[in-house]
């Protein structure tokens, strides 16, 4: 089951009928015994049972207040809204899901891919109660981070989640009931946040998981659409430039999205090179291009003296252990280079993959990075973030470099 489940297939936490508070009772007695290792008096839904056993086999503590841990300072958090890609539909989402938080006893929040609290709204008690939690903006609400919750469990699943009372791993989550959808970029399938509403235990309804559900999907479909007006605006201005010019050219949107083409073959998008600017570049597969700037993209020209052969990937690892520090990456073209520095674990991603030149599958990755093969989700969300860095030339399926690119690992001291 994935995130575009039908509503008939959704599975809220309590049912029409269901007396939350004996439900509640019931989930408290089966998390008591899950965690002390006794036999349980019920068995938990499959989402939470998963979500259970990897935060036991990752030794998270169910009695630990995580509180206030790992909140981004300002600047990160304006710079993940400004990259998440949801800010266009903040406000959707809000008055969609107006009807749940306008009671005052529920909060409306919007994370990125990683489980941040990118936005929250609601009235200042829920906000107050919320605070107490460490539920605040900047907050990271991953699965890994504070254990089983609709944010991280629905990044982990891939699917609309409802978690009620004692279904939380952490015991001071145990007041509270949260819904989460996953909200996927249209063009890529990405994940590329949660929106979730929380309360009080008592606030839980059997209804609020579809209507969620509903609101990111709705969401998804403004994207798309909204996609489609900027890349039939870009057309509009490229087409007559296009049709003058001598050779092969693409008209594309900042994140690379073809708009319109000219004697190069069919594409849905381009990837460019980070931090592009007006000048000569290389891309995958078109060699060296010259770029100049149109209004909400670029004209892409593909020079004479392309050469795609010529690509060499230069990965400098520090010397120590794995995550000593951060690796250096040198892409090298015939027109000239640029240079990336990863976090320690994108460089240890890069460097798995430049040892394998056959390709490693997700679950191969997990085991890699975390010792278990079940943290697929993560894996694909920090493949996705590279490949916004690098991404002609990295492809999936099996994740590897493409072909044709000379990929070398080196100390850094080499």
């Amino acid at each position: 089951m994935n995130a575009y489940e039908s509503a008939s297939e959704l599975e809220p936490a309590v049912h029409a009928g269901d007396d939350p508070r004996e439900f509640a009772s019931v989930l408290s007695a089966v998390h008591d015994a899950a965690m002390s290792g006794g036999r349980m008096p019920a068995r938990p839904r499959g989402v939470i049972d998963d979500s259970w056993q990897r935060l036991r086999r990752a030794g998270m503590d169910p009695d630990v207040d995580c509180v206030g841990e790992r909140t981004l300072p300002l600047d990160e958090l304006e710079e993940r809204r400004r990259r998440s890609g949801l800010a266009e539909v903040v406000d959707e989402l809000a008055r969609g899901l107006d009807s749940l938080i306008a009671d005052g006893d529920n909060i409306l929040v919007v994370s990125d891919a990683d489980g941040h609290v990118l936005w929250r709204s609601g009235s200042s008690k829920v906000l107050t109660r919320a605070d107490t939690l460490g539920f605040v903006e900047g907050a990271d609400w991953a699965e890994g981070s504070v254990g089983t919750n609709a944010i991280g469990t629905a990044l982990m699943s891939g699917r609309s989640v409802q978690v009620f009372s004692a279904e939380h791993f952490v015991r001071s989550h145990h007041s509270w009931t949260c819904t989460g959808a996953p909200i996927k970029d249209p063009r890529t399938g990405e994940v590329l946040g949660v929106v979730d509403v929380s309360g009080p235990a008592a606030t839980i309804h059997p209804t609020t998981l579809a209507l969620v559900h509903a609101v990111a999907r709705l969401a998804e479909s403004q994207l798309r659409e909204s996609h489609h007006r900027r890349l039939d605006s870009l057309r509009a201005v490229a087409a007559p430039i296009l049709a003058r010019m001598p050779g092969p050219a693409l008209a594309v949107d900042t994140d690379g999205w073809v708009a319109a083409v000219d004697t190069v073959s069919p594409r849905s998008r381009l990837i460019l090179p980070p931090r592009l600017g007006p000048g000569r570049i290389f891309v995958s597969a078109l060699g060296e291009c010259d770029v100049e700037a149109l209004p909400g993209g670029w004209l892409v020209r593909v020079a004479e003296t392309s050469d795609a052969s010529t690509t060499r990937v230069v990965v400098r690892v520090p010397t120590g252990p794995p995550g000593a520090g951060n690796v250096e990456v040198t892409v090298e073209g015939a027109s000239g280079a640029w240079t990336h520095r990863c976090s320690p674990r994108h460089g240890d991603i890069l460097t798995f993959l430049a040892r394998h030149p056959d390709g490693v599958t997700a679950a191969r990755l997990s085991t890699h990075l975390f010792g278990v093969d079940d943290r697929t989700v993560t894996v694909r969300a920090e493949m996705s973030r590279l490949r916004k860095h690098f991404g002609g030339l990295l492809v999936a399926g099996p994740y590897r470099f493409v072909d044709g690119v000379d990929v070398e690992v080196l100390d850094a001291h080499d």
